[in-house]
C-alpha cells in the first residue's frame, strides 16, 4: 500500500515532468504509476500541496509547484523537527510534542509558518507544544507528516 507521503512525491514528480490539466488527468498518470487514488483523495492531496494552476508555453492551464517561498517554509520546518521534535502523542484532537527546554517555540513558530493545512493552530510552552488538528486531519495522521518530514 503506497502512503500519503510517497502518493504526493509522485504527484510533485508528474507535474514536473509533464503537463496535467486536471484531478481526472493526475489521478490517472497515478494509476499509470502503480498508485490507486480516487477523485475525491487526488483533491485533498492536490490542496495539501499547493499544487497552482499557471499557463504553461501553449496558453493551457497545467498543475504547477509551490513557488520558492513555501518550499522554503517546508524546508525550514523539516530542520526544525529534526533538531527539536522529540516524543508526542495524539490526544483528542491535539498533537502533543515534547522539546528540549526553551525550544518548544521556535518549534510551534516554524509549523505556523509553513501554513500545513493539517494545522489549526498552535500553543507552545517551555518544552510542550499542543499542536491543534484543521477538522479534517487526526492527531495521528498529522504526527505520520511531521515525522515524515522530520527525516
Amino acid at each position: 500500500m503506497t502512503t500519503k507521503f510517497e502518493r504526493q512525491g509522485t504527484i510533485m514528480r508528474l507535474v514536473q515532468e509533464r503537463p496535467l490539466h486536471t484531478q481526472a488527468e493526475v489521478a490517472h498518470a497515478l494509476r499509470a504509476n502503480g498508485i490507486a487514488a480516487v477523485q475525491a483523495t487526488v483533491s485533498r492531496d492536490i490542496h495539501q500541496l499547493g499544487l497552482t494552476k499557471v499557463r504553461n508555453g501553449d496558453g493551457k492551464l497545467v498543475y504547477a509547484l509551490p513557488g520558492a517561498a513555501d518550499i522554503r517554509r517546508t524546508d525550514e520546518l523539516s530542520g526544525a523537527l529534526r533538531r527539536w521534535m522529540g516524543e508526542s502523542a495524539p490526544s483528542g484532537t491535539i498533537l502533543v510534542i515534547q522539546t528540549p527546554r526553551g525550544f518548544a517555540a521556535a518549534l510551534a513558530d516554524a509549523i505556523d509558518a509553513a501554513t500545513l493545512p493539517e494545522v489549526a493552530g498552535t500553543i507552545a510552552g517551555d518544552n510542550t507544544v499542543f499542536v491543534a488538528c484543521a477538522d479534517s486531519t487526526s492527531p495521528a495522521e498529522l504526527e505520520a507528516e511531521l515525522r515524515s518530514l522530520a527525516s
